[in-house]
């Protein structure tokens, strides 16, 4: 019975760690946004994002697990925002979490801002620059020495191989 439970209770943290967030959200990106936060969600000097791209990046949803052209990367390089182009994660930090996004266990400088989530639950990864939504950060899994796991949708990055 107690293995039962366990299973059940790691599934649901497993399909809740980087599900898609209430569509509530979406109004507070829109007072995020009005307090001159990041700038302004139409910025023109900003990359014209696609829209899976803006449902992900500026109303915080997530790509489908597996579906990302970036978690199974393994070329050397530098994952950029999507939609600033600033640096956010060496490839070096990038690991194979199973989870069906990429995984990082750590970011450059301050590249990456980290809120609370809107669900109160989980803690968001923004992009420092422009407030772009990345995906979730979760501790304490062991997955690596650092033992910290950026959940970032391959969707929200670009990536710059090494020269």
């Amino acid at each position: 019975m107690k293995t039962i439970i366990l299973v059940s209770i790691g599934f649901i943290l497993f399909f809740l760690s980087c599900s898609h967030t209430n569509p509530e959200s979406v109004a507070a990106d829109e007072e995020f946004y009005s307090l001159g936060h990041h700038g302004d969600p139409e910025d023109s000097t900003w990359n014209k994002l696609t829209k899976e791209e803006e449902y992900v990046i500026v109303h915080k949803g997530t790509e489908r697990p597996w579906t990302g052209k970036y978690v199974d990367n393994k070329k050397d390089g530098v994952y950029t925002c999507k939609r600033c182009d600033q640096a956010l994660f060496n490839a070096d930090s990038k690991f194979d979490s199973g989870t069906g996004w990429p995984s990082f266990d750590d970011f450059i400088g301050s590249s990456v801002s980290i809120v609370e989530d809107a669900d109160g639950f989980r803690e968001e990864i923004i992009c420092s620059n422009c407030g772009g939504h990345l995906g979730h950060v979760f501790y304490n899994e062991g997955f690596t020495r650092k033992n910290t796991r950026h959940c970032v949708n391959s969707i929200s990055l670009s990536f710059e191989p090494k020269k």
